[in-house]
């Protein structure tokens, strides 16, 4: 009896081991995702200007009410600026958006994605004080993060663009 049941156990760990290796064998293997910057000094009050005006242009130029936030990258706010008619929301979400990608290391759209995608995306819902909304980017000086920038009031899309004519000065050595 003791033999019989032996068998039947190897029997069904044989079949189980069968079974999933197809499946082991069809995923295939994560990819690393890539090296993030580090941080560097802290963004100076003259970049910031010229970060914030060149956001401030794109926004006027497409009659957009934003609300713009630069962070250093130690995360203490460096500039803001609010249109006359932004709602409210903006400030406290462009800040969010800024200190977000500054956290991660990556732009706030980036986590919008993930959760977007669901599955293992949906584990940052857990997570405290994050703004996983598009508009909030890194400010990068020589390859290093200097801070972030956060925009509010419009569209998703139309805030990142505001985001990024400011991160585009600076990317440009302007």
């Amino acid at each position: 009896m003791v033999r019989v049941w032996a068998f039947v156990c190897a029997l069904l760990c044989a079949l189980a081991l069968v079974a999933v290796t197809p499946v082991i064998a069809q995923q295939a293997p994560a990819a690393a995702p890539p090296p993030q910057p580090a941080y560097g000094s802290p963004i100076t009050l003259d970049q910031a200007k010229r970060v914030m005006a060149a956001a401030e242009l794109e926004a006027a130029k497409n009659s957009w009410e934003v609300a713009i936030t630069i962070l250093d990258s130690g995360g203490n706010m460096v500039m803001f600026h609010k249109g006359d008619n932004t709602q409210l929301s903006g400030i406290s979400t462009s800040a969010g958006k800024a200190r977000t990608a500054l956290e991660f290391k990556l732009p706030s759209k980036a986590l919008d994605d993930a959760i977007a995608a669901g599955g293992a995306g949906m584990r940052l819902l857990a997570l405290k004080d994050i703004t996983p909304l598009q508009g909030g980017l890194l400010i990068l000086v020589d390859g290093k993060i200097a801070g972030a920038i956060g925009v509010s009031g419009a569209l998703s899309a139309q805030d990142d663009q505001v985001a990024k004519a400011g991160t585009d000065v600076l990317a440009k050595g302007m």
